[in-house]
């Protein structure tokens, strides 16, 4: 099962988050107690949850572990889970980087699959690698920019080394990430190919379940409109 986080205050300004580190809304904590409720309404207790190291995915992950009753042992973090890195576009708002730089280039930045966005000057680098995020990841989580694509290699070891183990065990696993990392997750599941990703949208709030070879949201009705509203905005 895959879970993007609540709305964070960032989302809701319209920014491009990536590694900021902020917290959820209102409305992003009142999604993470729908999605807790949609998982405890359904039965879907999982053995195992694995978490961004980002706050905006640990309070998520927070509210489904208390709704479900799940021990501190139960969830894990794992840095390879953390969002995209949008280098120079950290922290701008959406609608100014496309009036700058023009529709294309706003959505080969947001939505491709190989084109990775300006990176962090070195200020920016030690700025970040200052924080008490980062200080305690390793070197190789805080990167000067990224591609889908380097989204997708960090998240392919991650699911080789924590999960495939445990979904060979029959135990049932939860993912509890963003927008980016868990595009990139959902790529290389089912393989997706470039056209495929550059539509897939993963709304907030919203748990994913897969099984039986498929994948299915838990309420699909809303989760489909909420990925509908994120497509027209121009997409996670």
């Amino acid at each position: 099962m895959l879970l993007r986080h609540g709305q964070s205050t960032a989302n809701a300004a319209g920014l491009f988050t990536g590694i900021l580190d902020p917290a959820l809304s209102a409305t992003g904590a009142e999604e993470a107690r729908a999605a807790a409720g949609l998982l405890e309404s359904h039965a879907l207790v999982p053995d195992a949850v694995f978490v961004s190291p980002l706050q905006r995915a640990a309070q998520t992950a927070r509210v489904v572990a208390d709704t479900l009753s799940l021990s501190a042992t139960d969830v894990s973090v794992d840095w390879r889970l953390i969002e995209r890195n949008y280098g120079a576009l950290t922290g701008r708002l959406k609608d100014d980087v496309r009036t700058e730089f023009g529709e294309a280039q706003f959505l080969a930045w947001r939505r491709s699959v190989d084109t990775a966005p300006p990176p962090l000057t070195d200020d920016q680098v030690e700025r970040f690698g200052n924080t008490a995020l980062f200080s305690d990841l390793p070197a190789e989580a805080l990167t000067r920019t990224e591609s889908l694509r380097e989204v997708m290699a960090r998240v392919t070891g991650f699911h080789t080394e924590r999960v495939l183990p445990l979904l060979a065990a029959d135990r049932v696993v939860l993912v509890v990430a963003h927008g980016n990392s868990l595009r990139a997750y959902c790529a290389v599941l089912e393989r997706l190919d470039k056209s495929a990703i550059h539509r897939l949208n993963l709304p907030t709030g919203h748990p994913l379940v897969y099984s039986g070879g498929g994948r299915r949201y838990l309420d699909a009705e809303r989760a489909e409109a909420a990925a509908l509203a994120l497509t027209l905005d121009g997409g996670t």
